[in-house]
């Protein structure tokens, strides 16, 4: 259906200026906004980029333009200018937040990509081995409200408390005035990131972290235990909701892609689809 997977004339403004700069010179290329709508339809239907349907142009253009955009940070650029936004009409929660992660299951085409690499790109392409068989991990960080903040992928097997850290360090929320904000007050997470070194880490930055303690022999410490904040971690649910909606999409709830950035580009696409959904202060 027509229209099913494209950008509002009102998501489209707010993000026109990066994905469509003024073309000085050459020749016309295809509308941005067409090419952009054929890369949102691959990513909500799974569907092959030589399926890419005629409206939206040739599928090598669709395809070259994705590539262009995965390389030269257009994507997370377009995030961050809904982060700002999201920011100044005060739908985005900027003192509790949640962490979590999800397992993707990947094809078997999705293995093949070179060994080499190349630039930022990891040997293994963030595939490895799991309960699930050939995975690729998703760690989300999302705000009270279920707006994703920033995101990491990883191989299958690794441990979900190893990204924590980085995760949270990738944090850039910008504002029209200060410096971005970097920090919560409240980070909520389940048992599984339940470690001293995470804890201490959440002392240091001054952050207090709602996670549980597992059922576990532990050498006493002095000092009294950290209080455990029942009705706020009830909030968890924010983060496993925001993650159900990005696995909607097809591109994300199996990973197709060969290489991990640009899976990675897929999940940022997934991140502005959420984003643009929304109720902005001053619709046109």
């Amino acid at each position: 259906m027509a229209g099913r997977y494209e950008v509002s004339n009102h998501g489209w403004s707010l993000i026109e200026d990066i994905v469509s700069p003024p073309q000085r010179m050459g020749r016309p290329r295809r509308d941005d906004r067409q090419i952009l709508n054929g890369i949102f339809w691959v990513l909500c239907s799974g569907a092959k980029w030589r399926d890419v349907p005629e409206r939206y142009g040739p599928w090598t253009t669709v395809y070259e333009r994705f590539r262009r955009w995965r390389d030269d940070g257009t994507f997370d650029a377009v995030l961050e200018r809904l982060h700002l936004q999201l920011r100044e009409d005060g739908l985005m929660d900027l003192d509790t937040w949640m962490v979590d992660s999800t397992s993707i299951r990947a094809t078997r085409a999705a293995s093949g990509g070179g060994k080499k690499g190349g630039s930022n790109e990891p040997l293994d392409h963030a595939l490895g081995r799991s309960r699930g068989g050939l995975t690729t991990k998703i760690h989300l960080l999302c705000d009270r409200h279920g707006w994703p903040l920033t995101f990491s992928v990883s191989p299958g097997q690794d441990a979900d408390s190893r990204h924590f850290v980085s995760t949270l360090e990738s944090v850039r929320l910008p504002g029209y005035r200060g410096r971005p904000r970097k920090r919560c007050r409240y980070v909520v997470a389940d048992k599984g990131y339940d470690s001293e070194s995470l804890r201490r880490y959440c002392d240091r930055h001054h952050m207090k972290p709602i996670i549980p303690q597992r059922n576990m022999h532990r050498k006493p410490r002095p000092g009294l235990p950290h209080g455990f904040d029942k009705p706020k971690y009830r909030e968890r649910n924010a983060v496993e909701r925001c993650i159900g909606w990005l696995k909607e999409l097809r591109r994300i709830a199996t990973r197709y892609d060969k290489l991990a950035r640009s899976f990675r580009a897929m999940v940022c696409l997934a991140c502005i689809h959420r984003c643009l959904r929304a109720n902005f202060s001053y619709k046109t």
